[in-house]
């Protein structure tokens, strides 16, 4: 009878492992996918698509471009 209940520990903390393994890769996932997008707005966009959002967004990323050396005009 113990070794049931142990297997069934090792089962739990198996599917906690697997658990937490999963939500690690999805919130790598996603911190991958919003810094490429951030690049693209940054580097490839060149304030096209922020120019739409108004004055202050397209100039903190004009900014930007000149502290990360990219070419921008």
């Amino acid at each position: 009878m113990s070794s049931h209940s142990a297997a069934s520990r090792t089962d739990s903390t198996a599917a906690q492992a697997a658990t937490a393994s999963t939500r690690d890769w999805l919130i790598a996932s996603a911190a991958v996918i919003i810094a490429l997008i951030a690049l693209y707005a940054v580097f490839i966009d060149n304030g096209a698509l922020i120019s739409a959002t108004g004055s202050y967004l397209h100039e903190f990323a004009h900014d930007g471009r000149h502290l990360l050396g990219a070419p921008c005009h």
